[in-house]
């Protein structure tokens, strides 16, 4: 499990720096910065900047490339083939939150893409009026009435919070992937997944996160309220389906960064 340990050296780190807490003779600053939920702003920052670093050296040329050189129909394809990997850990979450009735278009999307989808090159389910969504062990805590924490940037995966990055983890281990077994193929077969997953996330966020490193005054205050307000109509059910902005088989719309089952 290195991924889940790299999560948890990162979050104890990030834990070395604290925001000042504005005097509570001026309420406006108070309220502003109960509303951020940033205590750990210094140290986030400096976790934001080292991740803008390795996203403009290698993430994003990495991104663009793969956009100029993969025709956009097999761009679709790759994604729908991740999404529907996925599913077992959506379908899981359903259940996990008691929604029945998400946990049965979950399912029969898995089935019907998996069969007359071509192991879900196809997203037949949609054509059929039947869109796909995500959710995670991060919304399903939510659900189940656990508090989000703190706002923390993580460098590579990008927005999350104490909840959010427990929730990740706890996605990891339930992916049936995890332990489908070693050997050199499996673990090439992994290690392809994971690398079309990263720059799949990264290639759909170009169009987001160009605009506000470019135009922002203040990019990561930008990214860090457009992160907890996706999250929040997430958990509440109202995120977009894909086509709109969702891509349910990775995480994208969550932010700048990649929260994505990585091995």
């Amino acid at each position: 499990m290195r991924f889940t340990h790299a999560l948890a050296v990162t979050a104890l780190l990030t834990l070395g720096a604290c925001a000042t807490r504005p005097d509570p003779s001026d309420p406006e600053a108070v309220a502003e910065y109960e509303q951020n939920n940033d205590p750990l702003e210094p140290a986030n920052r400096v976790s934001y900047a080292v991740h803008d670093a390795i996203d403009q050296a290698v993430l994003e040329p990495a991104a663009r490339g793969y956009r100029y050189v993969v025709p956009e129909p097999v761009r679709l394809s790759i994604r729908n083939v991740l999404a529907n990997l996925r599913t077992p850990v959506v379908l899981l979450n359903d259940l996990l939150q008691g929604d029945g009735e998400r946990a049965r278009i979950t399912l029969g999307r898995f089935m019907v893409n998996s069969t007359l989808g071509i192991a879900g090159i196809l997203d037949v389910s949609e054509d059929w009026g039947v869109p796909g969504h995500f959710e995670d062990f991060g919304q399903t805590l939510a659900v189940w009435g656990v508090g989000e924490g703190p706002f923390l940037f993580v460098p590579i995966l990008g927005p999350s919070n104490p909840r959010d990055l427990f929730g990740t983890a706890v996605d990891f281990a339930a992916d049936p992937l995890t332990y489908f077994g070693q050997g050199v193929v499996v673990d090439a077969l992994n290690y392809t997944r994971t690398g079309l997953t990263v720059v799949d996330v990264r290639e759909a966020l170009i169009a987001t996160v160009t605009p506000v490193r470019e135009g922002s005054m203040d990019p990561y205050a930008t990214f860090r309220s457009g992160y907890r307000q996706r999250r929040n109509a997430a958990i509440r059910n109202q995120e977009p389906q894909r086509g709109q902005g969702q891509n349910t088989g990775s995480g994208v719309g969550r932010g700048f960064g990649l929260t994505v089952p990585l091995r």
